[in-house]
């Protein structure tokens, strides 16, 4: 039995080597999983064994429990129809779509970015959007610098507040559950969180400011 969870993102940890088997688009790394490439992430349960089970005694071990397997898909098949699909729909960022996308440049008063995924839909192509100053967080915005908030290769959930320009979709962070999903620190190295505005470096211990996304 597979069952689809959410979209991962290269470098995202998505749990221990204890507790999951890794498939295709995942690799291990000190002994935890980690998406190798972006897309849906499915776990497969192995089947029950059938037929009556064998009493156990103490002369004989239990069986070693079999472990889910993780795998990512590459590409999703979108617009099918019950005769199957002619083609490949194109997915559009729309007004209160959730997005993640990758910051590619950053100025005083907006942050640039690559749209990825809308929904849990990876798209073919990537769109642009901007962050302006204003639409980081909900509190204290005349406080807010970009700098502090985000940098070049974070990847950011955003929603689509608005479709902005000719050029760019206006995306805002400004609520609890938006903001930085994975950092990356000037050293190179993977950070992890450790409060709304901070990400920290596992190898260094140095602390970076970010806009931080709270884990669902």
């Amino acid at each position: 039995m597979a069952q689809t969870i959410p979209i991962a993102v290269p470098g995202q940890i998505l749990g221990p080597t204890s507790e999951y088997l890794p498939g295709p688009g995942i690799h291990v790394h000190n002994s935890n999983l980690y998406a190798s490439i972006l897309g849906p992430v499915s776990k497969s349960t192995p089947p029950k064994p059938s037929g009556p089970q064998k009493r156990l005694t103490k002369i004989t071990p239990a069986a070693p429990v079999a472990l889910p397997t993780l795998s990512i898909e590459r590409n999703i098949s979108v617009g099918s129809g019950e005769g199957g699909s002619k083609g490949k729909a194109e997915i559009l960022p729309e007004v209160n779509s959730t997005v993640l996308c990758r910051v590619t440049r950053i100025a005083p008063r907006q942050a640039t970015v690559a749209i990825l995924v809308v929904g849990e839909t990876v798209l073919d192509g990537e769109w642009q959007g901007v962050i302006r100053v204003q639409d980081v967080r909900a509190t204290e915005k005349d406080k807010v610098k970009i700098f502090e908030s985000f940098r070049p290769g974070d990847i950011v959930r955003a929603v689509v507040i608005s479709l902005g320009d000719q050029s760019n979709y206006y995306l805002s962070t400004a609520t609890n559950n938006l903001g930085v999903i994975m950092a990356t620190s000037e050293a190179g190295n993977a950070m992890y969180p450790v409060s709304w505005k901070e990400y920290k470096d596992p190898e260094t211990g140095a602390s970076e400011s970010r806009k931080v996304a709270k884990p669902f």
